[in-house]
């Protein structure tokens, strides 16, 4: 009876290692089954379209990097949007300067600038005045001036557009049209729609 009981224990130690490792991998797969699993990152709401900071009488100057003045903008009121990084802006007065420290100013009721100010849309009696001074190759230049409800400006540029009637007014020409859309630097004035101008002619001194 011992001997049989002991060769019963010889088998059973034999087989003991193999029934543990059974046990423990039933657990391990019972833990894995029972544990929660982890929850997907929830993917980044969108940016709404809504002001992070608001501005009240203010004046925002931008100098270039010799430290000369390259643009004001003023307004009675502003808000900002992240999500477009623009800046809207009521009852706006912008000065710019070009290289030459030629100045031109735009104002209106309502206007949308970009970061740097260097693209504005003007909205609502809107009017943007290019002092007379010298171009980049030292030709005297009039005074101009454009006027209309919508005016896109590009300070840097040069250009103005508009998709809307405007009124150009270059020294003592005027020139009204549909559209326009008018290039600085090349020169370049395209009157879309129905187009009227009056030329005065030159009076020698």
């Amino acid at each position: 009876m011992i001997e049989l009981l002991r060769t019963g224990w010889k088998q059973l130690s034999l087989y003991l290692p193999v029934v543990l490792m059974g046990v423990l991998a039933l657990g391990t797969y019972w833990l894995v089954r029972s544990t929660p699993q982890l929850l997907a990152p929830e993917p980044a709401p969108p940016a709404r379209h809504e002001p992070d900071y608001f501005m009240r009488k203010f004046s925002v100057k931008t100098f270039d990097d010799a430290g000369r003045l390259k643009s004001e903008v003023m307004g009675s009121d502003a808000r900002h949007f992240p999500d477009t990084d623009t800046l809207e802006i009521d009852f706006v007065r912008i000065r710019s300067f070009d290289q030459g420290n030629r100045l031109t100013t735009a104002t209106a009721k309502r206007a949308v600038t970009n970061g740097d100010a260097s693209e504005v849309q003007l909205f609502g009696d809107a009017r943007v005045v290019r002092e007379p001074g010298l171009n980049n190759s030292g030709q005297a230049q009039q005074r101009s001036e454009f006027r209309g409800e919508f005016l896109h400006a590009f300070l840097n540029t040069e250009r103005i557009k508009s998709h809307q009637p405007v009124e150009l007014i270059r020294g003592n020409d005027r020139f009204t049209a549909d559209a326009m859309d008018f290039d600085n630097l090349d020169r370049v004035l395209l009157l879309k729609g129905h187009v009227k101008g009056t030329l005065q002619p030159d009076v020698a001194k």
